[in-house]
């Protein structure tokens, strides 16, 4: 029997991901198994082929030759699996099992939770994994059935649905524009205390497409996490961007210069075409898009 005829899956799984990442305590994280067990398996995997895979360093494990040259192969089974997995979940025909969901953080705070627990009522027997996130998971890799975003999806084999727009305005808390007073004109807005982001600069992008110079320190709070972000202007921070459908429902928030053209933000389905024919993720496609489709444009 050839060497490699004595390795199992599970062994290529966990040299692939320490090639790619480089770290035994990465890779172990990935996987859902211990550094000791990543560890052991790389060792077992060296002493089967009779391989170096990778030098030891002082800050994680680098390849060697004859790794390098394995990582293609590895990586390719990995797809074949990966393509069979999606081909037997896309065969399973009843509506029970798990369907996982990833959607940005604003989106799976404010919109889903209601849409889930009506899907729920309804469907008792669909498990239902909601993944707040505004990084991208990757459907082809199964890291999500159904992804919420707010673009499309330009990967083969991934189905898109265009469900709408979020219309965005500028909203302030109430108590604050009556402790600051209302600006008078949108100029005099960037006088008053403004909440930004943090670390992204989309809406200093957005900004200076729009002709406005912004630069970071015109925003005395800032914060990335699109919830937190929302509160903040309620509480009273300063003017910022909401939604119209979460700032126009609230009675503490006031809107100002509707007339102010903002760009909206399109909302997209996305799933694998696999995946998406199986019945039981076909059935929450079909709940999310009726839900979201009651806050957009």
């Amino acid at each position: 029997m050839d060497k490699a005829d004595k390795l199992d899956w599970s062994l290529i799984q966990t040299f692939l991901a320490v090639a790619e990442s480089g770290s035994l305590s990465e890779a172990a994280r990935q996987l859902g198994i211990t550094q000791p067990t990543a560890g052991r398996q790389v060792r077992q995997i060296e002493e089967t082929l009779n391989l170096s895979l990778f030098n030891r360093r002082p800050r994680g494990l680098a390849l060697t030759e004859a790794g390098a040259a394995l990582v293609p192969h590895a990586r390719a089974m990995a797809d074949n699996m990966n393509a069979l997995g999606l081909v037997a979940a896309g065969r399973a025909d009843h509506l029970s099992g798990p369907v996982r969901i990833t959607a940005s953080v604003a989106t799976a705070h404010h919109h889903l939770p209601p849409i889930i627990a009506r899907l729920r009522a309804e469907e008792p027997d669909i498990q239902i994994e909601l993944v707040p996130s505004d990084e991208s998971e990757n459907l082809l890799y199964r890291e999500a059935d159904i992804a919420v975003r707010m673009y499309r999806s330009e990967q083969l084999d991934i189905v898109t649905a265009h469900l709408g727009e979020l219309e965005l305005g500028i909203f302030a808390a109430k108590a604050y524009l009556d402790r600051k007073g209302r600006p008078r004109n949108f100029g005099e807005m960037f006088q008053r205390d403004l909440v930004g982001y943090d670390r992204s600069d989309r809406l200093l992008r957005g900004m200076r497409d729009f002709g406005i110079e912004a630069q970071r320190d015109w925003f005395g709070t800032r914060c990335d996490h699109h919830a937190v972000y929302f509160e903040l202007i309620r509480a009273g921070c300063g003017i910022g961007f909401a939604q119209t459908s979460l700032g126009e429902s609230d009675p503490s928030l006031e809107r100002l210069f509707p007339e102010v053209p903002i760009p909206s933000l399109p909302v997209w389905l996305a799933a694998h075409e696999a995946v998406r024919a199986t019945p039981r993720v076909r059935r929450v496609w079909d709940a999310l898009a009726d839900g979201m489709r009651a806050h957009l444009s």
